[in-house]
């Protein structure tokens, strides 16, 4: 059995300790732009769910005789945009195109260019290096 990194995983000839230090960096900075994606996802949903309830806000206001609270709840909230001319997929829109998408694309672009393609090498030599040998949770790669 073969104890080490799968090819994928194995740092090409002639590249540096510090390019694969760049590159993980510029993948950490990519994976906590993912997060930042995602909360910007759930800004979007939470944002919509709480548009969406107010219909049912409106609905009661009105049932309980409140029919001037349901008018300003309806005209200056339900549907507002969330910062001028926006709502919340517009936000998400643009920040996939402006700057979600060309950092994921130049990210890999490096990877392709500075590593022959092989994605996360500073993660596969940190686990090399943490691991212990014949140990049974600390195989390599996985089974098969």
């Amino acid at each position: 059995m073969i104890d080490g990194p799968d090819a994928a995983h194995r740092r090409p000839d002639g590249v540096s300790d510090r390019t694969v230090e760049a590159l993980g960096s510029l993948s950490k900075a990519l994976e906590t732009t993912e997060r930042a994606r995602g909360h910007l996802y759930g800004f979007h949903q939470l944002t919509g769910t709480a548009d969406l309830e107010l219909d049912n806000a409106v609905r009661l206001l009105r049932e309980a005789g409140h029919d001037e609270a349901a008018d300003l709840v309806e005209r200056e909230i339900l549907g507002r945009n969330v910062i001028p001319g926006h709502w919340t997929f517009q936000i998400v829109e643009a920040y996939n195109r402006t700057y979600y998408r060309p950092f994921a694309e130049i990210e890999q672009e490096l990877v392709r260019r500075l590593a022959g393609g092989r994605d996360h090498l500073y993660e596969a030599e940190m686990k090399e290096a943490r691991r212990t040998r014949r140990h049974p949770d600390h195989t390599a790669r996985p089974p098969g």
